[in-house]
């Protein structure tokens, strides 16, 4: 289980390489090996660890940076999203998660 965690956490991209604040380089380092590059997962990321679709109607409905931030700093529930703690900084989370609450995140 140890080596999957650490699998999915540098698949994931959890370590600082950058000193941006631009959201969309910053979710394109970081989090588009695992939500795919426009928010939506490959089947194979659904599959194994059930990433969510962040293009999906139904999340789209309720998202905002703070619910976007809060599972950045958390990591999921289930274990397999690792907590970005430590591996962001303050303003790099604000960025990514208004970025990806915003409806620009959409249109690319």
């Amino acid at each position: 289980m140890k080596l999957a965690f650490c699998l999915v956490l540098a698949a994931c991209g959890a370590s600082e390489t950058s000193n941006s604040v631009d959201g969309k380089a910053l979710f394109a380092e970081h989090c588009a090996r695992c939500h795919g590059p426009e928010g939506r997962p490959d089947a194979t990321m659904v599959a194994r660890m059930n990433v969510r679709d962040l293009t999906s109607p139904e999340l789209r409905e309720r998202i905002t940076p703070l619910l976007v931030e809060g599972q950045m700093r958390q990591g999921s529930k289930n274990g397999l999203m690792p907590s970005f703690t430590g591996g962001l900084r303050d303003e790099q989370f604000r960025a990514i998660a208004e970025y990806v609450a915003s409806p620009a995140f959409l249109k690319r």
